[in-house]
């Protein structure tokens, strides 16, 4: 989507909701957005109860006064985001849309989590030793990086955040311990700050009773990934004795702070912006050097995502903000978090399964994964049965099949195996679904979609889930002779299994639905069976009739592999601490790789080759990143000069950028100096320029070029010498249109710089018309 006036499209969203409203003068919450702070990082209280009272100034001068503000507000932004949320009726907010100091002005929006509810051992070998020759040694393991995370809290007693070795706080830290309503939490040397933010999912839902103003993740979610993130070394750490090894977040000496802005889903949401915005402005002013967000929502333009507007203002501070692709594979066009100052990660496996062999009557074996902990007798088998066929007389066939609540009819499913059909409910409710109906075991078996991404769920009963062509060789069996018998094995953990990596099937993917001229997304890295720290307030299925409690889960998402790289991107930090946040993004994205451990291109579920909008630049290589030769940088400016692109004017831009900006007489999107190269509609030819930065040795790098189908390359100069660290060199790519020989689809190539020891690669993905 590409916006001719900024300022227009704003208006129209706000009168096409008023229009769309059934009651008009039913108020509703709104996040009103004017742009940064001119009162710089040093700001005293005196200035924020002076930003404050601008605000409701502001809105005073719309609802009659300035006692009407202050009941409407409920967040003024103070320190580094200059807005505020308030419960507005739509005629009202379409007004204050109008107004040229308001950048912005859009509903507090819900966004979910990405994880598909049901620690891969980074930088360690699978039996928790630390290699010897580990190059991330120097790092000192991110020591005294500060990594903040957006989620649903923590869960501070998880050995995994044990202050044990560790020395004084940071100076550089300003957060606080919100804890003043749970006396029992405690944060400490390694768990340094901790903050929950629910204004406006109260705005939504009602008025909260006190169970809500804490930290403590109540979920699982933030636990999980604050720390794969940061997590300390926990020795023998499993699930279930599964997977038994050392737990390591991706900086294990890392601090980690908390900011809790997701709650109890309503109406399928979870966090809302203007506690998102909130959360943004307190954790710049706190001092992170990392900020890990695994939830989004669905792609907007920048100025109406409070995602992108957050992390802006933190890239504006050296922060890096890590974001994940979203969960709505693998479908085209679906990822979320496209923001270009974001690191946007997909989801993929790893080479560790956990195993549950399916063997059924006629000797056929079928390789599925679980986490149940209990088992059938050994050897044992027992009547296998479709879930289609055990449906109750009222129910549906597509509900029985999907073992849905109430869908199951006793009679025929006890004493039986049942097969259930992957979709819809979740994945563990299915076998509670089966349990209660009587059943001994299940095997969950994939639909087309999600081909061959199987997940190892803790299910309550012995079950194993199996892939999509096993699935249908289960159904053939069962339907192919009069008494279909099976057996469940016992789980076992494997390491070293091929293809690995494969993409995730839930992985949201592209083209950039906003931005098609910025691929996303950028990354992709392990995102399935993740085994981190959890709460014990939950069960590890989430599930109310899931009455276990375990330190550690498996979970999948890409909620999950966001905070792989938000540890390597503190590891980054640790070493090379004056390195912009776009540099370390380059670092990482030139780096990796598109080959699988069977030296093959990375595949999706479906075991097809996969592509740069399901893995954007490849699957991550933290050893590479710490030495990546040359990088792609970019400022503050340079982004600003981005969205000057984008149609906003000068006024808007300086408003986001409290700076007097003035866009430029003519920028071409194409030259954006982006670590990959995206032209979605090329007609004949364009020339694209980029620029690159030593940040290794003197050297020669000379480049490689591999074509895309239909399209012709051409790189000058093709060779760049440079003599010191921090010299730049611009160099100009060609791409043209082969007559007769172009596809109209995306079609993918690469370009390498490449001086024998580092290999710069940067995908190139082109669409001719």
């Amino acid at each position: 989507m590409r916006l001719s006036n900024a300022t227009l499209c704003l208006v129209s969203f706000i009168v096409f909701s008023f229009l769309q409203s059934p009651a008009f003068a039913v108020k509703r919450s709104y996040v009103v957005y004017l742009g940064g702070h001119s009162h710089g990082v040093q700001s005293s209280s005196i200035d924020l109860d002076a930003v404050t009272e601008s605000h409701y100034h502001f809105l005073g001068s719309f609802l009659g006064g300035h006692e009407h503000a202050r009941e409407a507000i409920f967040y003024s932004y103070t320190r580094h985001i200059n807005g505020f949320a308030a419960h507005l009726d739509d005629e009202v907010a379409a007004q204050i849309a109008r107004h040229p100091k308001v950048v912005s002005l859009f509903l507090n929006k819900g966004r979910k989590l990405h994880t598909t509810r049901s620690w891969d051992f980074l930088g360690l070998d699978h039996n928790g030793v630390v290699p010897s020759n580990s190059i991330w040694n120097k790092t000192r393991y991110g020591e005294d990086t500060i990594i903040g995370n957006l989620d649903t809290g923590v869960w501070p007693e998880s050995k995994s955040f044990s202050d044990d070795g560790y020395g004084p706080i940071p100076s550089k830290w300003k957060g606080i311990c919100q804890n003043q309503k749970d006396a029992g939490f405690h944060c400490n040397r390694k768990l340094i700050g901790a903050r929950y933010f629910n204004k406006g999912y109260a705005s939504v839902v009602g008025k909260l009773n006190s169970s809500f103003d804490t930290p403590r993740d109540k979920e699982g979610h933030g636990t999980h990934t604050l720390s794969t993130a940061g997590g300390n070394m926990v020795p023998r750490a499993s699930v279930f004795g599964f997977g038994k090894g050392t737990a390591k977040g991706g900086s294990p000496r890392a601090r980690v702070a908390a900011y809790k802005v997701c709650w109890p889903p309503v109406s399928g949401n979870e966090c809302f912006d203007a506690d998102i915005l909130a959360a943004f402005d307190v954790a710049i002013q706190d001092g992170v050097d990392v900020l890990s967000v695994s939830l989004g929502g669905d792609p907007t333009a920048f100025f109406n995502d409070s995602v992108a507007i957050g992390s802006f203002h933190a890239i504006k501070h050296g922060i890096v903000v890590v974001c994940s692709a979203g969960n709505s594979g693998p479908a085209d066009g679906t990822v979320s978090n496209i923001a270009p100052w974001q690191i946007t990660v997909g989801a993929s496996t790893m080479d560790r399964e956990f195993r549950s062999v399916v063997v059924l009557g006629n000797n056929m074996h079928y390789k599925g994964q679980s986490l149940s902990s209990k088992v059938l007798p050994d050897k044992k088998f027992f009547p296998l049965l479709s879930a289609a066929d055990a449906k109750l007389a009222n129910a549906s066939i597509q509900n029985a099949t999907l073992c849905q609540a109430g869908a199951l009819d006793p009679k025929k499913v006890t004493g039986k195996i049942l097969v259930c059909l992957r979709g819809k409910n979740a994945r563990v409710d299915k076998g509670q679904q089966a349990a209660l109906a009587g059943a001994v075991g299940m095997i969950l078996a994939n639909d087309f979609l999600t081909g061959n991404e199987i997940i190892a769920d803790a299910h309550l009963l012995p079950a194993s889930h199996i892939n999509y062509t096993d699935g249908l060789a289960v159904f053939a069996y069962i339907n192919s002779t009069k008494n279909p018998m099976a057996r469940i094995m016992p789980v076992t953990t494997l390491i070293g299994t091929k293809p690995a990596p494969f993409m995730a099937a839930f992985s949201s993917k592209g083209p950039n639905t906003i931005t098609p001229e910025i691929l996303k997304p950028d990354i992709t890295a392990p995102g399935v069976s993740v085994i981190a720290a959890y709460t014990e307030a939950e069960g590890p299925t989430n599930e109310d009739f899931d009455k276990r409690r375990v330190q550690f889960n498996s979970v999948s998402g890409t909620s999950m592999s966001c905070p792989h790289v938000s540890g390597i991107v503190g590891l980054l930090k640790t070493r090379y601490p004056n390195w912009s946040p776009a540099a370390i993004k380059s670092a990482i994205m030139t780096s990796a790789t598109t080959l699988d451990n069977a030296n093959e291109r990375i595949l999706n579920a479906s075991y097809i080759k996969a592509g740069p909008f399901s893995y954007g630049s490849g699957h991550i290589q933290p050893n590479l990143a710490m030495d990546p030769g040359l990088v792609y940088d970019l400022s503050t400016k340079d982004y600003l000069n981005f969205l000057c692109t984008l149609g906003y004017n000068d006024t808007l831009i300086s408003a986001f950028s409290q700076d007097n900006y003035k866009c430029p007489g003519s920028i071409n999107l194409a030259n954006f100096n982006y670590p990959s190269i995206t032209i979605p509609n090329l007609v004949g030819s364009i020339t694209v320029t980029r620029t690159v930065k030593n940040v290794g040795t003197p050297g020669t790098y000379r480049a490689q070029v591999q074509q895309p189908v239909g399209i012709s390359v051409k790189v000058k100069p093709k060779k760049l010498k440079f003599k010191k660290v921090g010299e730049e060199k611009t160099f100009i790519v060609s791409l043209k249109v082969k007559k007769g020989e172009a596809i109209k689809e995306y079609v993918y190539g690469q370009l390498v710089w490449s001086d024998h020891v580092h290999y710069v690669r940067s995908p190139i993905v082109v669409k001719a018309v």
